[in-house]
């Protein structure tokens, strides 16, 4: 959920420099890949264009998510425990919300394989990030999603439904069945980095085949609050979780009771501790994985570092009574310098264990991959001795997409990992790195039953008839979690990535080149935890359907569009989805930005059969970046914000960029650079109506010197200055998120800002209060927060009639016009992130991009019937 008790200050020294992306479907038209049964294609991509998710992406789409979190400082344990408390305290309006994207989403859509589509790559069906997976020998199946919760499905995945939606955080870091059935959830996704989505601690269901988690069954206390837990593990009668705060215990028998701190190798930086304060202290007590031997679990190696290295980092065991830094026997390094993000897995028989191992020095140094390697103890000991089985060079050889120079397999080691051996036969692993790869041979030898996608092979064509050309459904990329489980007798392996859940065979059939020919998406819509962080709604008809193309950018999945009538949405952007803008009168006029203000603009929903792979003059989308974007990170943030009042657009960079063709932009050259915002400042919220545009900035944007501020001038280039705002004045210290404008006054301006007040954040003039009015274009401002509880706001947006709506890391509040109390709005949104707020329909829908539970729709008639 929100980034509670963990600084970010980017990373920290030693951090991964940028890696390059792999290209994405137009890209590889760009350099005469061939692409329609091997046609040559043309060059096509301008520089800074949309391309895949890399590495550097996802540490930078960390970092910045935790910063706007935690800046100006260090955010103290409890700050979200008690705006969770705040909230229940809140009366709720009347009225229900409506999930917009609670159908399939299809990657493949053959509908739109326009240039900067990734339709035809595979994927089929997605969803969210899934982080979490468990399953039983009876068709059951649990996911956990990155911030979604946990979702059961009893016929070995799909038609899904929720079963923790009364738990206060919905961030999964681990999910597993215990010897006894029971389903332990570990709250806090680990995966991004060490400041990622915090959770409430451990939570166990004993009946999870009927049964729903509820807030009374966590384990322990609060010890392990606003943590993130990588993994939980077994042995005798206790459970161990690596956090980032240590390796605690619990027993298993006796649930209540504080958790215990077994080893934190730096505990002056844990909360309470004398550099607690320190902007390195979220990084300095990683845990990784915790491995117990099999034969006697009285000996544990511990799996302790940051990824991007530091002197604490290595294997420790226990000896005599204290944990001691270990080196472990055989091929696999136990040094500081190559111990990074590890994972292990033992066979059932006792007989084997495996361990994946990032290496912090392959991360800072090589271009083509971070990780260390693969290895295996013939022992069934994990103390080893272990041997290396493959490493990237040896997997890329393997069927791997991912063969190039920047980026090869492992190239995103310390966010992609996962490990399985199959219960039946020790020598049977499964391997997730950024994609799946498998051996049954212990390692000697492998195949890529997952390839990251389609697009390389000589069996992919764009071919609108096919969902891949005549290549097989593929998982999506990026892995994170697996499972195996039965139904009926018949055993299956599911695997959880950054698209959602697949299933295929335990032994399944793959074809020559080792490629599965038998995956399965499960990800039939029942099971809606779409990563969103914009959302844009347009009239359009399609056919005899009239109504509104809804439309909104994704983590990792592009750009979602629903059209009337659609029983299923299609991508038509590929990669990261940014901010959105949808002409509220044709829906199928779209900008969608990929990241860094790199924006494409279409006409017709991007509609295309792929024919612009011959015929260049057929491209339904054209690149319209700002200058700013060509900079990277420097030029602007990874999610850009970008705003439109009719023809007049503005976007947000290193300066302020204004264009006045609206929907007939042709290229970057369009912009025109009204302001620039300071030397190492970005703009971090933007708004424009009746000719004035609001600014907010940060830079830096991390706790170490954060600033903050808003430019306000005129859309036609005069009157652009800085607002006056002092680090102890009216508006706190903090990261300016968003701003709407009264449309009745363009002086009239409302701005959320991010983070928590200073009771929870150590840091200078972190203030109090979310929300802000000005009505004199932000010379005076008032804060207009009351009774809203003390948590991350993320948007703001004026209603109708003068009500007002606050998008929140809760959920989204409400003021009645002429009010001064907050209200929660309607009584079935899911907890989780609300990161945009828009209206459509006249003003009377309103529409929510959530960070984990999809596009969500609230009929503000509601507001007049029930109140």
């Amino acid at each position: 959920m929100s980034a509670i008790a963990l600084t970010v200050a980017g990373a920290p020294a030693g951090a991964a420099p940028g890696k390059p992306r792999p290209a994405r479907a137009g890209d590889l038209a760009a350099t005469g890949h061939r692409t329609a049964k091997g046609a040559s294609t043309f060059s096509a991509k301008a520089a800074g264009e949309d391309e895949e998710e890399g590495s550097s992406d996802i540490m930078e789409q960390a970092d910045q998510w935790n910063e706007a979190r935690s800046s100006p400082g260090v955010v103290a344990p409890g700050a979200y425990s008690a705006a969770w408390a705040q909230l229940q305290s809140l009366p709720h309006t009347g009225g229900r919300w409506v999930d917009e994207t609670g159908l399939p989403y299809n990657a493949d859509d053959p509908r739109y394989r326009d240039i900067n589509s990734n339709s035809s790559g595979g994927a089929g069906n997605v969803t969210g990030r899934i982080t979490g997976l468990a399953a039983d020998d009876h068709g059951y199946v649990y996911a956990g999603s990155a911030n979604g919760g946990v979702w059961r499905s009893s016929t070995g995945g799909g038609n899904w439904h929720p079963i923790s939606d009364k738990l206060p955080s919905p961030a999964t870091g681990d999910l597993r069945l215990d010897g006894k059935g029971r389903l332990w959830y570990a709250t806090g996704e680990a995966n991004t980095s060490a400041t990622s989505f915090v959770g409430a601690g451990v939570f166990v269901l004993g009946d999870p085949r009927h049964g729903e988690f509820s807030a009374s069954s966590r384990v322990g206390g609060t010890e392990l609050e606003s943590t993130t837990i990588r993994a939980l593990r077994f042995g005798g009668d206790k459970v161990w979780a690596a956090t980032s705060r240590g390796v605690w215990t619990h027993s298993t028998t006796n649930l209540s009771g504080p958790w215990k701190l077994e080893f934190a190798p730096n505990p002056d930086y844990l909360p309470g501790g004398s550099k607690a304060g320190d902007a390195s202290a979220p990084y300095k007590n990683i845990a990784n994985d915790v491995a117990i031997d099999p034969k006697d679990p009285s000996k544990v190696i511990l799996a302790i570092g940051w990824r991007s290295g530091d002197d604490y980092n290595g294997f420790y065991t226990k000896v005599g009574g204290a944990w001691q830094r270990t080196t472990l026997a055989g091929d696999i390094a136990s040094d500081p310098d190559n111990v990074g993000a590890v994972t292990f897995a033992a066979s059932a028989d006792g007989s084997k264990y495996y361990a994946i191992e990032q290496s912090p020095e392959q991360l800072n140094t090589n271009p083509d991959s971070g990780l260390g390697g693969i290895y295996a103890s013939d022992s069934g000991s994990p103390f080893g001795p272990w041997k290396l089985v493959a490493d990237y060079h040896k997997l890329a050889a393997s069927g791997s997409a991912n063969t190039s120079p920047g980026y090869m397999p492992g190239i995103q080691a310390w966010y992609n990992q996962f490990l399985q051996v199959d219960p039946k036969d020790p020598k049977h692993v499964y391997l997730g790195l950024e994609e799946v790869f498998e051996t049954k041979d212990a390692g000697a030898t492998w195949t890529t039953p997952g390839p990251y996608w389609n697009f390389y092979f000589d069996c992919w064509s764009i071919d609108p008839s096919k969902q891949t050309g005549d290549c097989h459904q593929t998982p999506h990329s990026d892995q994170h979690a697996i499972a195996i489980g039965s139904n009926g007798g018949k055993p299956y392996v599911i695997v959880g990535n950054d698209g959602g859940a697949y299933r295929r065979p335990v032994n399944g059939r793959a074809d020559a080149s080792g490629h599965a020919t038998d995956w399965a998406s499960l990800n039939d819509g029942s099971m809606d935890v779409l990563q969103y962080y914009s959302v844009g709604v347009g009239a359009d008809r399609q056919g005899h359907n009239a109504g509104v193309a809804i439309s909104g950018g994704l983590q990792d999945n592009g750009e979602s569009i629903l059209r009337p009538g659609d029983k299923v949405m299609g991508s038509n952007f590929g990669g990261d989805g940014g901010d959105t803008i949808v002409d509220p009168n044709n829906g199928c006029n779209i900008a969608a930005e990929y990241v860094y203000l790199a924006l494409s603009v279409t006409n017709n929903c991007a509609v295309n059969d792929g024919s612009w792979t011959t015929d260049p003059s057929k491209v339904s989308s054209r690149n319209v970046a700002p200058p700013d974007n060509a900079l990277g990170s420097a030029g602007a943030r990874f999610i850009a914000p970008i705003a439109a009042d009719g023809k007049d657009w503005v976007a947000g960079g290193t300066h302020v960029w204004i264009q006045h063709k609206g929907f007939d932009i042709q290229s970057g050259a369009d912009w025109i650079n009204v302001f620039d915002l300071g030397a190492g400042h970005v703009a971090s919220g933007v708004a424009i109506s009746g000719g004035m545009v609001y600014v907010g900035w940060c830079g830096p944007c991390n706790n170490q010197g954060f600033t903050r501020g808003i430019a306000v001038g005129k859309a036609d280039g005069t009157g652009w200055h800085q607002l006056t705002l002092p680090v102890d004045g009216v508006i706190p210290n903090r990261y300016v998120s968003g701003f709407d404008v009264d449309p009745a006054n363009p002086n009239h301006v409302f701005v959320a800002i991010n983070g928590y007040s200073r009771k929870w954040t150590e840091g200078p003039g972190a203030g109090v209060g979310h929300v802000f009015e000005s009505r004199d274009a932000g010379a005076h401002w008032t804060d207009i927060s009351a009774n809203l509880p003390d948590i991350p706001a993320n948007a703001v947006k004026v209603l109708w009639g003068g009500g007002l709506v606050v998008g929140t890391d809760l959920g989204v509040l409400y003021r009645p016009a002429g009010q001064t109390g907050w209200k929660v709005l309607g009584r079935n949104l899911p907890t989780t992130t609300t990161m945009q707020l828009r209206t459509g329909l006249g003003g009377w829908r309103l529409y929510t991009a959530t960070h984990g539970r999809g596009i969500q729709s609230y009929d503000l008639w509601q507001l007049l019937l029930f109140g």
